[in-house]
């Protein structure tokens, strides 16, 4: 069995695309995917599955969706060892991971290249710190996030790939929990 955690885009923020969590686990079970659980309200969705095309389930995923709440939605899967990689693959300074709320980890469709990294960093007009690594984007929001104009549409425009992020916090709270199904 394959154990993975799905992560949904702009669903619950800020009163737009919302989808109960209940009714998103129950869409998700009647995939075949089993163990679901859903961690906060922001869709991140931990499952097992016997599949082993994650790219085929993804695509699975965002046509449930679409068919059974009216949006297009996109999902970004990472297996269990996936998400595992992230903590290892990060650069973030010991007085950057004593402030977890200035983190994110923006999780990519693919990876990116790294010239267009090079110009994302060179064309953002704030002083956050991003680095990349496999199919992700760390970033630490130097001033916060709550001001700073990265967001997940200018990285987008700047990479050419579906995005969505996660902060440190949630990222340690969905690898614990992730850990707690034996994977």
């Amino acid at each position: 069995m394959t154990v993975a955690v799905s992560l949904l885009r702009g669903i619950n923020v800020g009163g737009r695309n919302k989808i109960r969590m209940a009714d998103l686990r129950d869409m998700y079970r009647g995939l075949g995917l089993s163990r679901v659980r859903s961690i906060l309200q922001s869709g991140n969705v931990l499952f097992e599955t016997a599949e082993a095309d994650l790219a085929g389930i993804e695509h699975e995923l965002e046509a449930a969706i679409r068919a059974a709440f009216g949006l297009d939605i996109h999902i970004i899967l990472r297996s269990s060892a996936d998400f595992d990689g992230i903590f290892s693959r990060q650069r973030f300074s010991a007085a950057q991971l004593l402030a977890p709320r200035k983190i994110a980890v923006v999780f990519l469709s693919e990876a990116a290249d790294s010239a267009a990294v090079d110009q994302l960093r060179e064309s953002n007009p704030g002083r956050e710190i991003v680095q990349a690594a496999g199919r992700e984007l760390y970033i630490f929001y130097t001033d916060g996030m709550a001001r700073s104009k990265l967001d997940s549409s200018r990285i987008e425009r700047a990479l050419g790939l579906h995005s969505t992020a996660r902060n440190w916090n949630t990222c340690n709270r969905i690898s614990k929990l992730l850990k707690e199904y034996g994977a």
